[in-house]
């Protein structure tokens, strides 16, 4: 099996963070052999906001309350360090909650070159607001108000949406459009028959 790299990409409430994992747990099964290097963003920032004892902490915990997007150069420390720790020719790489933004999927491709990234596949999970907007509703994350909710689907809109053209337009690259209303399985199973490891 060769390594393979992976970008989730969808707004959220989409269910990225469960897909990841889930997809995460098949390939550690079929590639025991190599480390499934997995990048979360999201879970990053709150975990660094969780804390609250530095003046970038807090920070970051404030922003995180109102939805809006964090600044590049966070999102950039955060994965560029992942990777530098962790990633090597032979892992497997899946990434949820960056890029978020064309010029982050710009950035993003400095470091897909110098870790000789070549080939890419993007799962793009197609759900509808309404839905996503239920979900998070659902889901009662403490950052997820009414406000931050609104602002995080907006940004995604104005700023995310543009980053799928970027990567249809990119050479090597698969973009696989998949139905985000279907249930977690079925996600599933369109992300295993995209990748071709349907068991």
């Amino acid at each position: 099996m060769e390594p393979i790299t992976v970008i989730f990409i969808g707004p959220q409430g989409s269910g990225k963070g469960t897909q990841i994992e889930l997809l995460r747990r098949v390939i550690a099964e079929k590639d025991p052999a190599r480390r499934v290097v997995d990048i979360q963003t999201g879970r990053r920032f709150r975990a660094l906001a969780a804390k609250h004892e530095t003046f970038a902490e807090r920070k970051i915990s404030e922003t995180l309350d109102t939805g809006a997007l964090q600044p590049d150069f966070l999102t950039h420390i955060l994965w560029g360090q992942a990777m530098i720790d962790q990633l090597d020719p032979k892992s497997h790489l899946l990434i949820d909650g960056f890029p978020r933004t064309v010029t982050q999927a710009e950035v993003l491709e400095d470091a897909f070159e110098f870790f000789n990234r070549e080939h890419l596949h993007v799962m793009n999970l197609d759900t509808p607001e309404e839905i996503v907007r239920k979900r998070m509703y659902e889901r009662a994350r403490a950052d997820d108000t009414k406000e931050s909710i609104e602002t995080r689907l907006s940004w995604y809109r104005e700023d995310t949406l543009p980053v799928l053209n970027f990567y249809r337009a990119r050479p090597d690259t698969f973009v696989h459009d998949l139905v985000g209303t279907d249930t977690i399985e079925g996600v599933h199973q369109q992300i295993l028959t995209a990748l071709k490891l349907v068991i």
